[in-house]
């Protein structure tokens, strides 16, 4: 007796759904642990996926993206409004605007001050071409001094060290905790205003004790920072909008 056997043939690593003329590019991916298909859109990126169980038919997975395709697009128009690091651009700093000047054209340190009117600015130096390198590189330094500072005040309260911080550009997550003590953080929290990013460094610390979202962490969280619950509505309000940034 000949038994055949019928292999699945994989899926395609993307699939195209069209909206009132639109073409949204839709990101496919298989999850063991999924019960039922998910459709997410990345405020961060705009990346769209369709998550399927192991099992679930590929036809009714693109059938589902496609029946969706108005939810993506009012997702899409949702997503935060691109503002590059360039000269004119106001950027929040710790919370404060500060408008991109170009001051000079000579090499120099980028540096906050203000203008003639006595308004915020962060004043870059050097050629033109490298100034939204140069606001970036600038912010990224001023988030490890702050949140290294934040760390070191909680973990002294703690009484746990942290082994090493870490900035990153992180899209799904503000900070992290590894069981080695290592806390990685996303450099955006520094756009954020000052209890903010010192929410975020008290969270990651209590993880250093409580490795969990008990009752005990959260009560751990809230005595390192009396602002967390404030913290938490301000980025739930408007931390999508950091990642328009740069």
């Amino acid at each position: 007796m000949r038994i055949s056997l019928f292999k699945r043939q994989p899926d395609p690593d993307r699939i195209d759904v069209v909206h009132a003329g639109q073409r949204f590019p839709v990101l496919v991916k298989r999850r063991a642990n999924a019960r039922r298909m998910t459709l997410r859109v990345s405020q961060a990126t705009g990346e769209v996926t369709l998550t399927l169980p192991e099992r679930a038919d590929f036809a009714a997975g693109r059938a589902f993206a496609e029946n969706h395709g108005g939810w993506i697009a009012a997702r899409i128009a949702k997503r935060p409004l691109a503002v590059p690091f360039e000269p004119g651009r106001v950027i929040p700093l710790r919370g404060v605007p500060h408008r991109i000047v170009h001051w000079s054209k000579a090499r120099g340190v980028t540096q906050t001050t203000t203008d003639k009117d006595g308004a915020p600015i962060v004043a870059v130096a050097g050629e033109g071409a490298h100034v939204p390198r140069r606001v970036k590189d600038f912010l990224r330094r001023l988030a490890l001094e702050d949140l290294e500072k934040a760390v070191r005040r909680h973990t002294a309260n703690l009484g746990i060290p942290a082994r090493k911080i870490t900035i990153r550009d992180t899209t799904s997550r503000w900070g992290s905790c590894s069981a080695q003590g290592h806390l990685n953080f996303s450099w955006r929290l520094i756009l954020a205003p000052a209890f903010v990013l010192d929410y975020l460094a008290a969270h990651e610390v209590a993880h250093l004790k409580e490795m969990n979202h008990s009752h005990r962490f959260w009560a751990l969280t809230h005595k390192l920072c009396p602002r967390t619950e404030e913290a938490e509505a301000w980025l739930k309000r408007h931390g999508a909008g950091l990642h328009g940034f740069g």
